[in-house]
C-alpha cells in the first residue's frame, strides 16, 4: 500500500481526499470514504452553522475515523463555521475562496491540519507562511471554480515552491492519474468527479447520470469573462444559456452572478436536468461505473502500484 506523508500526517491508509462540494459532500459520503481509508470531506457551503453541526455529528456515528470540513471562505457563514469546526474537534479543514489567515491561530490552536486549495504557486506559498499543513493544487481541469493553470504544469510548480506536502487535484479519476501525480512530486490527490458516483453519494440520481453518460468534451467554463468565478460544468440548457449571455452586449457582472443564483441545488437536490448547474471536471467521459467509495479507492490504488512497480517496462 503506497504510504506518503500525507497518509502520515493524517493518519490514514490512502492518500485520497474527497472534494467538498456543496450540496453534495455530507456526512454520508464523507464517512464512506473515511471508512474507506481516505479522507472524507464535508461541505459547509453556504449553509449555516447549524447544517454544519448536525453533518459532523452524524459523520461521528458513521465513522472513528479522521474526517474533514471543507470552508468556502466567502460564505457569509464563514466565521460561524470556523468556530464550530474548532468546537467539534474536527481533525482537518479544507478551504477555498479566499484566505484563511484571521482564523489560523484559532485552528491551530485546536490542532487542526488546515490544508487549502490553490490555483498558482503565489497563493501556495501565502498558505505556507499562513501555517498550513499542506496544500490542494488544483488544476482548471476540475470541476467547479476553476483557476488557469493545468495540473500538469501547475503541480511540479507548487512542489518545488514550497515545503509542505502538496496534493493534486484536477483530472483525476482512476490510478494512471494517482500514479502520474505522485510523478509530478505530490504527495496524494484530490478527486470530486469520481465520487459523484459513488453509492453513497446522496446527490439526485439525474446527477450521478449526467455524469455517467459524459464524455471528453462534455463540459464547459463559464463565468470567465468578469473573472473571479470561472466554474466547469456539465453542458446542458442552463450552462449553454449562461454561456451565451455572459458574452452578449447587455451582460453585466451583477447579471451574470445572479444567473448562477440557486443552479447547483436544482441539479444536486432537485435533479433538474434543464435549469440546474452540474459541475463536474473533464474527467466525466472517464467515470462510467457506480461503486462503493472502498471499492474506488481500492481498484485506483492497486492500479497505481501496479504501474509504479512496473513503470521500468516502458523506459528502455
Amino acid at each position: 500500500m503506497l504510504k506518503t506523508e500525507i497518509t502520515k500526517l493524517l493518519s490514514i491508509e490512502y492518500p485520497i481526499f474527497q472534494g467538498g462540494m456543496a450540496w453534495i459532500a455530507d456526512a454520508s459520503l464523507a464517512s464512506a470514504v473515511s471508512n474507506a481509508g481516505g479522507l472524507g470531506i464535508i461541505s459547509a457551503m453556504n449553509a449555516s452553522g447549524d447544517y454544519l453541526r448536525e453533518q459532523i455529528r452524524q459523520a461521528k456515528q458513521l465513522t472513528d475515523r479522521p474526517f474533514g470540513v471543507n470552508i468556502m471562505l466567502m460564505s457569509p457563514h464563514a466565521d460561524e463555521v470556523a468556530e464550530i469546526v474548532a468546537e467539534e474537534k474536527v481533525k482537518v479543514v479544507t478551504t477555498g475562496a479566499g484566505i484563511p489567515s484571521k482564523y489560523m491561530d484559532k485552528w491551530l490552536s485546536c490542532g487542526i491540519k488546515v490544508i487549502p486549495v490553490v490555483a498558482s504557486v503565489a497563493m501556495a506559498r501565502k498558505m505556507q507562511s499562513c501555517g498550513a499543513s499542506a496544500v490542494i493544487a488544483e488544476g482548471q481541469e476540475s470541476g467547479g471554480h476553476i483557476g488557469e493553470a493545468t495540473t500538469m504544469a501547475l503541480v511540479p510548480q507548487v512542489v518545488d515552491a514550497v515545503s509542505i506536502p502538496v496534493m493534486a487535484a484536477g483530472g483525476i479519476a482512476d490510478g494512471r492519474g494517482i500514479a502520474a501525480a505522485l510523478m509530478l512530486g505530490a504527495e496524494g490527490v484530490q478527486l470530486g468527479t469520481k465520487f459523484l458516483v459513488a453509492k453513497e453519494c446522496t446527490v439526485h440520481q439525474n446527477y450521478k447520470d449526467m455524469v455517467l453518460k459524459a464524455g471528453d468534451t462534455s463540459t464547459i467554463t463559464t463565468g470567465r469573462r468578469f473573472g473571479s468565478n470561472t466554474c466547469r460544468s456539465i453542458k446542458n440548457s442552463f450552462s449553454r444559456n449562461f454561456h451565451s449571455f455572459e458574452y452578449s452586449p447587455e451582460a453585466t457582472a451583477e447579471a451574470v452572478a445572479e444567473l448562477g443564483v440557486g443552479a447547483l441545488r436544482k441539479a444536486a437536490v432537485e435533479g433538474d436536468t434543464k435549469n440546474g448547474c452540474f459541475l463536474a471536471g473533464q474527467i466525466s467521459g472517464m467515470v462510467n461505473k457506480e461503486q462503493t467509495a472502498k471499492e474506488m479507492i481500492v481498484e485506483m490504488f492497486e492500479q497505481a502500484e501496479e504501474i509504479l512497480k512496473g513503470s521500468a517496462k516502458w523506459i528502455k
